[in-house]
């Protein structure tokens, strides 16, 4: 998402108008998230291993080098496909008049969870299979993507538009990383009650509804502001402090405007969601009308939280002279995933306690 931000920026601006402009901007930044990739896929799968450990109290050193196998390569390979539909997609954005910010994020983060979690359940169920009989496979893989990082680094190091996100762009990434991983415990701990089994088909729902709307908004703000110059130059972008509710939402700035656009898809969007859900029979929650309420309220409630600290976020860090697009979309999603984890895991335990309980919970 970070790279479909950059690079929608990096287009709106003028920045790959010319095939070498254009090839500089490709090479280097998938260069550098291939190196992200690896280091945030090994470093999640460390983590992983810490979070089961730590509560079960059992270890098994085969089983932690397959998650980061898996893990790593996963990652690897899932950016490497992601990052070629989102070149792909930027440009023809361009070539048919239409804005890659409204676009190319939201394809990235839509995209990014179907593609990544079909890779991990493929990828892992494989090196799984060969645990017992060809013990190596597991630490091969680690080491081979590994090796694969001082390469990367060289091709991202060559250019100036990512020298400095491959020294700096490490703190949202790691820091998103820790903030979803919380939002992750909240998951585990509510499902692990058979009488909250239902909240885990909704909560990618939500959190990906979210964090594809908060991506948009992010990206929009941070090329209105790369029209005006550099981060930190142009005193009419000064970061705000605390932006009113009513300039974020009700001004008649664009990118207020394009937050109540944003706003209003909630509802609909939702419900597109929620009746695919219902129609394929997923989950144990039957959708009452008092379950629609509460879960549309946590939508809602989610997104407006999302919306505000967008705006607030991409000012102050284009203010102190750092980029947006590399930092503040990390921060928004993972805190997307956390607010809407939260949100959903209280109305369930408040849909319990009032007396809405199916029958059918836990089957």
């Amino acid at each position: 998402m970070t790279l479909a931000s950059r690079l929608s920026t990096a287009a709106n601006i003028g920045q790959m108008d010319t095939p070498k402009e254009l090839w500089r901007m490709i090479t280097g930044n998938m260069a550098l998230i291939q190196v992200q990739a690896t280091v945030v896929g090994f470093l999640a799968s460390i983590a992983a291993v810490v979070f089961g450990w730590i509560p079960d109290g059992h270890f098994s050193i085969g089983h932690a080098v397959l998650l980061c196998a898996s893990s790593v390569a996963t990652a690897f390979i899932a950016s490497l496909v992601l990052g070629m539909i989102m070149i792909g997609v930027i440009i023809g954005s361009r070539k048919m008049g239409i804005n890659p910010d409204n676009v190319a994020t939201p394809i990235a983060a839509s995209l990014g969870d179907l593609i990544t979690l079909a890779l991990l359940s493929g990828i892992s169920w494989g090196l799984y299979k060969e645990l017992e009989s060809k013990a190596y496979v597991n630490p091969l893989v680690c080491a081979f993507f590994i090796a694969l990082l001082p390469i990367w680094i060289i091709i991202a190091k060559k250019n100036a538009a990512t020298r400095e996100v491959l020294y700096s762009g490490w703190e949202p990434v790691i820091i998103a990383m820790a903030i979803s991983s919380v939002g992750g415990l909240i998951l585990d701990r509510t499902v692990s009650d058979p009488n909250f089994a239902g909240m885990a088909v909704f909560t990618p729902v939500i959190n990906g509804v979210g964090g594809n709307l908060v991506a948009v908004q992010a990206s929009r703000i941070s090329t209105y502001l790369h029209m005006s110059g550099m981060p930190g130059e142009s005193s009419e972008t000064a970061p705000r402090k605390c932006p009113s509710p009513c300039s974020t939402f009700f001004s008649s700035d664009v990118n207020s405007r394009s937050a109540r656009v944003l706003f209003l898809l909630v509802v609909p969007g939702h419900l597109v969601f929620l009746y695919t859900i219902s129609s394929m029979q997923g989950g144990h929650t039957t959708l009452t009308l008092i379950f629609i309420v509460f879960y549309m309220t946590a939508a809602l409630l989610q997104v407006l939280i999302l919306l505000y600290i967008a705006d607030w976020m991409v000012h102050w860090m284009w203010g102190r002279d750092l980029d947006p697009d590399n930092f503040s979309i990390p921060y928004l999603t993972a805190l997307g995933d956390l607010i809407g984890t939260g949100l959903l895991a209280l109305s369930f335990h408040v849909l319990w306690l009032i007396g809405d309980r199916d029958s059918d919970v836990g089957d």
